[in-house]
This record gives structure tokens, sequence and C-alpha cells, in this order.
């Protein structure tokens, strides 16, 4: 089934409450059904998720080194699996790590175990999940690799359902499944272990929980419009569990990255704005006050104390530990039995002021710095790895890379899907294509301010939460090429339908084969110089 094939919006405007064709109820214009088989719903996706998976665990132990940034988190996340918070280490502790030595902390005299505490300029949790890696198997590579590889693929899963929910289609949500997995920067994040990728899936998996949740909020109004007892206001629509999850995901994001900040703010009104279509739709006189008496409430709740409790229980190891950094900057300043508590909070928030004012004075250069508008363009992709080495590879030069790129088959077409994107939303107010735009400008405008005002060091990988929005518009603008599978009066199928599946995976085809061309520098494949070079499609940029 095509994108077409149910028109997915409400006819939220001022029409509600006049003549609408009689072949359309309620509850079609409200909330279309999901058709096609239920079973295939999950087999589909789970087989793409397969496909992706196995991309990603193969030879993720490889390359055996220490890649790009993964020189702070993964010591980092063992150092919170073995103490509860953040230490410094040794000088050289990477050549001790990947030569199997794990005693590599700084020592200390019991009276100075503070001046060990390793100062970090990130929320724990993303550290916490890669520990969980380096728990099951060990300071290896494999093992401070596990959780993000374990992480790329669930999201994976996600985005072919998520994508399905809102195309009413098996095949729309698998092809999106299948664009996330040979996307080339998603493929490298997750097989490293630097936190951008966790970012990415719980801003993902919150966006996900907030379609699901329009769904059973549109689900229980039409219920009530169709048997309930009138009510001027309408109804309460109960515990909205899968908001409370998204205000949960949305916290883990923050507590990955604060950048996911952006994401819990726009997230936040956005499903407010649902709430208000959704009653509009349904014909309700007041359709704002019923929202901000009935709905509101509940999502103040789900969008701060949530949020707010979830992302201060990831910092409990901090708290729990007299020994990471700034625990004792405020002692003994307060009395009578809780002082500890006020003393605490206080040295937490001075700690996060010093995380803030660090952030906003990073200007450090790079040479593989970038500006957010070259992100789009790939113009300036990041070397996480290379390693050049004589006559092992069948010529006299060969080279071994992991280039942190996308694949540029999807990221040019994102660029022109995204473009539709706007010209559909202003013709017909799709609330996907709203929704799409909305979480791709969250990933992508707020890094300008930190160019301008900052001149802030930046990198293209910053640009991974963007990443399944892209693919999202992409899979909304093949459902339009395909167009909806009704018969025409003939019995026949529409040309145009057969046309643009044609298109769409000619398209699949080119995702396919970049991807295939490009493997062997995203993955750190031994290959002769010459075949290096020649997939640098930019080569003054991505050299």
């Amino acid at each position: 089934m095509a994108v077409t094939d149910s028109p997915y919006q409400a006819y939220e405007s001022s029409e509600v409450g006049k003549s609408l064709p009689q072949t359309r109820s309620v509850r079609d214009r409200v909330i279309p059904p999901l058709r096609g088989s239920v079973m295939w719903g999950w087999i589909g996706p789970l087989l793409v998720t397969l496909f992706g998976g196995i991309l990603r665990f193969i030879g993720l132990g490889h390359p055996k080194a220490v890649v790009f940034d993964e020189t702070y988190y993964m010591k980092d996340a063992f150092s919170l699996i073995t103490w509860g918070v953040e230490r410094v280490t040794v000088k050289d502790a990477d050549k001790a790590i990947l030569a199997g030595n794990t005693d590599i902390w700084q020592s200390c005299t019991p009276d100075q175990l503070d001046k060990c505490a390793s100062y970090v300029v990130h929320p724990p949790f993303g550290k916490w999940m890669i520990g969980v890696g380096e728990w099951l198997f060990g300071l290896n590579p494999f093992g401070w690799r596990f959780a993000a590889a374990v992480v790329g693929t669930l999201s994976i899963l996600v985005l072919a359902r998520l994508a399905r929910r809102m195309t009413r289609s098996t095949l729309l949500g698998c092809f999106a499944g299948l664009l996330l997995a040979l996307d080339g920067l998603h493929f490298v994040l997750s097989r490293t272990a630097i936190l951008d990728i966790f970012l990415m899936f719980w801003v993902l998996a919150a966006f996900a929980c907030l379609v699901v949740d329009r769904d059973q909020a549109r689900e229980r109004l039409v219920a009530w419009y169709e048997s309930g007892p009138i009510a001027k206001d309408g109804p309460s629509l109960g515990i909205r569990w899968w908001r409370i999850g998204a205000g949960v995901c949305l916290a883990l994001a923050m507590s990955v990255k604060w950048s996911g900040l952006a994401f819990a703010v726009a997230f936040a009104i956005m499903s407010v704005m649902w709430d208000f279509g959704a009653r509009r739709a349904v014909g309700l006189r007041s359709p704002y006050l019923s929202a901000f008496s009935k709905d509101v409430p509940q999502a103040a709740l789900a969008f701060t104390v949530v949020p707010f409790l979830t992302y201060m229980a990831t910092w409990a190891g901090w708290f729990a530990t007299a020994t990471g950094y700034g625990r004792n900057w405020d002692q003994a300043t307060s009395s009578g039995p809780f002082y500890f508590v006020f003393d605490s909070m206080r040295s937490w928030v001075q700690y996060q002021w010093q995380v803030f004012t660090f952030h906003s004075g990073l200007q450090t250069p790079h040479d593989y710095m970038s500006e957010p508008w070259q992100w789009p363009l790939l113009l300036r992709p990041v070397a996480f790895f290379y390693e050049g080495k004589q006559n092992n590879c069948g010529v006299k030069d060969c080279s071994e890379a992991v280039l942190g790129v996308g694949t540029p088959v999807i990221w040019f077409a994102a660029v022109a899907a995204l473009v539709a994107l706007v010209a559909w939303y202003f013709s017909s107010r799709d609330w996907r294509a709203g929704a799409v735009l909305m979480a791709y400008v969250m990933g992508w405008l707020p890094w300008f301010y930190f160019a301008i005002s900052d001149n802030r060091t930046m990198f293209l990988f910053y640009a991974i939460p963007m990443v399944p929005f892209m693919v999202l518009a992409i899979t909304l603008c093949a459902g339009l090429l395909i167009g909806s599978s009704a018969p025409t009066a003939s019995g026949t199928m529409p040309i145009r339908r057969t046309i643009g599946a044609a298109v769409v995976g000619a398209f699949a085809l080119l995702v396919v084969i970049n991807f295939w061309w490009l493997h062997p520098i995203l993955s750190a494949e031994l290959i002769p110089y010459t075949e290096w070079r020649a997939r640098m499609l930019f080569e003054k940029r991505w050299i």
C-alpha cells in the first residue's frame, strides 16, 4: 500500500463540522486503519533489521585500535562500570588497553581521591550504555563498540515500524529501514564507541512514541464520538503511556548529549498541537479549551517532571560516590539532617554550569571540523581512522580507513525530498510532512547559532540525529511517486503506479550500489591506496 492509498491526515481545518463525503466515516478521517498483514508488518521490518545488524556486527572488533574519540568514551565507560564515576587514567592508557592491560587508573592516596576525578563534559548515560558492552565482553574494541552496534541495529527496526505506521504501508516501512541500514554515517557510528549514535536512537524512539500516542489518542476520541456520552469538552483520554515513554526517551537523549534538549522542546510543542488538531477533527466546538483542560496538564507532566526525574536518575553514580568531579565543591555549608542533599545539589549545579561554559567556548581548530551548512552535501566528512600499509594487498601501497560519511545517494536525494516536503506541507498541511521537517530542523538549525555566535568546533557526525528524518522524507516522497493502489475503471493498475514503483526500486538499487562501493572505506577493509583514493567523492574535501 502506498502513502496515498490511505490519506493519513484528518481534515483539521475550519471545514470540520460541515458536510463531508458519506463514503468516509469520522473514524477513517481521523485515524485511517493500518491495513495489511500484522504478521508481515513485523516480519518485513525484522528481516531488514537482521540485514542491517549483520552488516554492523561483522568485523566489529576491526580495526583493533582506538578510533577517533573512542579514546575518551571507552575509558570513561569502563570507569563508570568500575567506580561509578569517571576517573583519570595513566599516560598511554590506550596502548595498555590494546595490549590487554586494564590496570589503567592513576593512583591516589585515600585523602586525595577527588584529585583522581576526571572532568567530563557530557552527561553519563551514553557512557553507561557503552560500559554494558565492556562489562559483557571486556575492555577491547568489540566490547566497547557492542552497545553502539546494538543501538544502531535497533534503530533500523524502530524506523521501519515508524515509517509503516506513518505511511500505512509495510513495503514503505521496509524501504525506510533499508535506507537507514545502508547509510554510511549511520553504519560507521554504529561501529564506533562515541555518543552520537545513542543520541540519535533516543531521539528517534521519542518521535516514534509520540506517533503511536497520536494514533492512540485519536482512537480514544473516535471511540467516544461513536459511542460515548455527549460532552461539550470531549473526553479525558486517560493515562498516555506512550507520551510518558516519549518523555523518558527525550530525557535519555539529553542524558547522552545536551543537544537532545532542542528535540525535547520541539516534540513537546508538536504533541500538544496534535492534541488540538485531534479534538478539532472530531468536531468539538471548543477544541483548544478542551485540549488545554484535558490534555495539556498531562503533557506538562510527561515533558517536564518525567524527563527531570529520568535525567537526574542517570547521575545516580555521581551522587552515590564522593569521588566524582566537582562532587565536593559545596561542602558543609548547610546544617540540619538533610544538609548533604542541598550541598550535593549545589555541587551538581555548579558542575553543570562548568560544562555549559566549556561547550559555549569550544573553539579548538580541527582538521576535520565543518560548518552546519556543509553537512547536507557531505562536503567535509571525518576520517575516524586511517593506516597505510606496505605490500599487504597485492600492491605496494595499501590503505585501511574508516571515513565518517553518509551514503551520497541518500543524502543528496534527501535534500530534494525535504524541499518537496516543504511544498507538500504548505499545500496540504499533511501532519507527516510537518513533523518530519520539524524534527530535521531541530537537528540542524541550532548548530547554526553556535557556528555564528561562538564559532564552535563542529563535525559532520553531529548530523546523525537528522538522518532518520532524512530517510522518512525520502520514504514519504517515494509513497507519493508510487501513488494509490486502487485500480482504474477498467480494473487495471494505474500506469503512474507502475512507473513510480520502478523509479523507487531503481533508487533503492542505486543506494545498494553506492553503499557497496563505499563499504571498504567505512569498515577499514585493506585495499590498494589507489582504490581508497578513487572513493573520495570530493577529493580535496574528503581527504
